[in-house]
């Protein structure tokens, strides 16, 4: 796709982000979105050759919708300043929604590319049972920390909203207990596109999204 464009095009929404220019520009948007809809079509298709659970993703769902919602927030701009997309097995994109373990990337107004896996802030329940995971699958756990090719790709789990103390019910001898204060289960890293763009960015992704496999596989397996 035309990534410098998409950059432009988010860029200049950014600074009008309203209604009236949002329709002027919608013929941009549209031509975007296709383009990009297109790439996370290619990138089901590439990540279902290393996991074939993804293969009847539907990358229209895939797809996070532009519009903001604004009913509880301070902020009213009504556009979102990036397109993004997340591939799971389940179809589900949001965690709320039990989406389960996915492949997550964005291209933003500043030209950032974020690549991640694994579960962003999942619900309560869910959040438990992973934690439980941790604890009955600390070898298994501690082979996903280990992978090599993981940590040389992205480093060690994103701890945004880490807890100081052990969740309610977890011993403070648990194993692992530094991640299982962990309020998210995710891997990420960012790359700058106005620096370099791929030829080919959805390979790109692909491969970043392999290295990820290890956890992702792992979190599937949190029942």
């Amino acid at each position: 796709m035309h990534i410098r464009d998409l950059i432009q095009f988010l860029g200049e929404l950014s600074e009008n982000n309203n209604r009236a220019w949002f329709v002027m520009n919608k013929p941009r948007y549209d031509i975007l979105r296709a383009e990009f809809l297109e790439l996370v079509g290619k990138l089901i298709a590439e990540i279902s050759k290393f996991d074939p659970e993804v293969a009847g993703c539907n990358p229209k769902k895939a797809l996070f919708r532009i519009n903001r919602d604004i009913r509880f927030s301070h902020d009213k701009s009504p556009y979102k300043t990036a397109f993004s997309a997340s591939i799971t097995a389940s179809g589900l994109k949001k965690p709320s929604q039990g989406g389960g373990p996915a492949y997550y990337f964005h291209i933003d107004a500043s030209g950032t590319l974020l690549a991640a896996g694994g579960e962003y802030m999942p619900p309560p329940d869910r959040l438990r049972t992973i934690r439980q995971h941790v604890i009955e699958d600390a070898a298994g756990f501690g082979k996903v920390l280990k992978n090599k090719k993981l940590k040389d790709a992205f480093g060690d789990l994103q701890d945004e909203g880490k807890l100081s103390r052990p969740p309610k019910g977890f011993s403070p001898d648990a194993p692992h207990i530094e991640y299982i204060k962990h309020k998210s289960f995710i891997v990420w890293k960012e790359t700058s596109l106005k620096k370099k763009i791929p030829a080919d960015v959805g390979k790109e992704l692909a491969a970043e999204f392999r290295n990820a496999y290890p956890l992702i596989a792992w979190l599937r397996q949190a029942k």
